[in-house]
């Protein structure tokens, strides 16, 4: 009911998480672009920055932005968790009655922002940017990518938009439900899902990153699917059995087949090649087969370390927090 309240109050409160990894040279041009799209808001702000364990200068670039933008908080994480855990680091400071999450390459604008409060006033609790496009990126990683989510949504227990990055805004009960999922394995695109409350898409063309490099190498994208698929779906798990069982019966079929010959036409000596074929291909499946386990157990693994999900340096609050947040 208050959340309600809120929605409809031009003294709403707003909080923007920008986790960051080696951007310094973007995050210039990106405070001062979402800073111009706050200013216009009539809404009390605080943008967390989340150091999620940069090397470069980073840090040293949101603290200086912080000297002149008092709305300005850090959580700088003791090292580099991952995105997926800054985001929950960043959820988890956040005291706004909407967050919105944007990374800070600029491929996603915060010039729809505006338009995210809208639906979120209008009663929706998931407010996700779906994109029309992806600029600057390369045939490859788009068609990798429009197969990822596509996958996604066949194998998945939850249906998760396609073409949706992180770039949302949530309102504060979506935040909270989010808070209380504390797995190991995050995989935020499905966690937003799983959650349900009402959502709602804003479609954008996404731009090309404004300066630096991307983060993610094909070996960190493969990871990153593998996650998803085993975090939100079982059927890799069922996929092995059901080969196991058809390899089985494929094996059963060709031992009749070779009883059948013999009695009809002897036992003639059979080729070392078509063995060792039939060797490797068993062998193989066995292997994939334990592979497939593997992953899920060694999920199973981490989960029951109950270790928390990060560790921060310092938190430094944004100066004006008491007047502008509480």
């Amino acid at each position: 009911m208050v959340d309600e309240i809120k929605r409809t109050d031009t003294g709403y409160r707003l909080s923007v998480v920008v986790p960051v990894f080696n951007e310094e040279e973007v995050l210039p041009e990106f405070h001062r672009r979402l800073a111009g799209v706050l200013d216009k808001l009539p809404a009390q702000s605080e943008i967390i920055y989340v150091n999620d364990g940069s090397i470069d200068r980073s840090l040293h670039e949101i603290r200086r932005l912080k000297k002149e933008d008092a709305r300005i908080a850090i959580v700088d994480l003791s090292r580099n968790f991952g995105k997926e855990i800054a985001m929950t680091a960043g959820f988890d400071h956040a005291r706004g009655d909407a967050v919105v999450v944007i990374d800070a390459d600029l491929q996603d604008p915060p010039e729809l922002i505006p338009e995210m409060i809208k639906h979120w006033r209008e009663g929706f609790d998931v407010v996700y940017a779906q994109r029309t496009s992806r600029a600057g990126e390369s045939v490859f990683k788009k068609t990798t990518a429009h197969l990822f989510y596509r996958i996604m949504q066949k194998l998945s227990r939850v249906e998760i938009p396609r073409d949706v990055g992180d770039f949302r805004l949530l309102s504060r009960r979506a935040v909270d439900a989010l808070a209380g999922l504390r797995e190991q394995h995050r995989f935020m695109k499905g966690l937003f899902a799983w959650i349900g409350y009402s959502q709602k898409a804003v479609s954008y063309q996404r731009d090309s990153r404004h300066d630096g490099k991307t983060k993610w190498s094909y070996i960190g994208l493969w990871n990153f699917a593998i996650e998803g698929i085993t975090s939100f779906s079982t059927i890799p798990l069922k996929a092995a059995t059901y080969l196991g069982m058809l390899t089985a019966f494929a094996a059963f079929l060709f031992g009749m087949f070779i009883v059948l010959q013999t009695l009809l036409y002897g036992n003639p000596v059979p080729g070392y090649p078509s063995l060792l074929v039939v060797v490797l291909f068993l062998g193989g499946i066995q292997l994939m087969a334990l592979g497939v386990i593997g992953e899920y157990l060694g999920r199973m693994f981490d989960e029951t370390k109950r270790r928390p999900l990060y560790l921060i340096n310092v938190y430094e609050e944004a100066q004006d927090k008491k007047k502008s947040i509480e």
